[in-house]
């Protein structure tokens, strides 16, 4: 694809965008309609501009909430997935999303992927054993440690 400059001369930069990968424990939400329609029309603005845009989109299917959502119904986590994808591949379908590519976890390339950013950053010295205190509440988003939820309580309750 031939491109034009962007306002600032970046002729050949291609522009990538990327909606979150999706958890796929539960059929699309206005949410996830929202974020990746958003994300379509910059996509469209871009290209409409004659710029070369990549426009990646995807799911998450690893994690305690995909397993207990299959479990709740009977099924295996990928094929919950299976199901879940298949609806939202639908959606974006039935919406017209341009998409350029939709990545799943599972996917042996992801895995390749993942597998080399690893090894290129464990030699880099980056990834280390060290230990951790606290534990993982996967109900609460960013997973609190023990400590920073009992101050929290503590507060909460000394400021009603």
């Amino acid at each position: 694809m031939t491109t034009t400059p962007d306002p600032k001369g970046h002729a050949g930069s291609p522009i990538y965008l990327t909606t979150p990968i999706y958890y796929v424990n539960d059929a699309p939400h206005i949410g996830h309609t929202y974020t990746t329609v958003v994300t379509d029309v910059l996509a469209r603005f871009h290209r409409m501009r004659g710029r070369d845009v990549r426009f990646l989109t995807g799911s998450d299917e690893h994690g305690q909430k995909i397993e207990r959502a299959a479990q709740a119904r009977g099924l295996a986590p990928l094929a919950l997935a299976d199901e879940m994808v298949a609806r939202y591949q639908a959606l974006w379908t039935s919406l017209g999303i341009s998409h350029d590519d939709f990545i799943r976890t599972t996917e042996p390339r992801h895995r390749r992927g993942v597998e080399a950013l690893y090894a290129k950053i464990k030699a880099q010295g980056d990834i280390y054993q060290d230990r951790y205190a606290g534990s993982w509440q996967h109900e609460k988003v960013g997973g609190l440690m023990s400590g920073r939820i009992e101050k929290q309580s503590a507060t909460e309750t000394s400021s009603q």
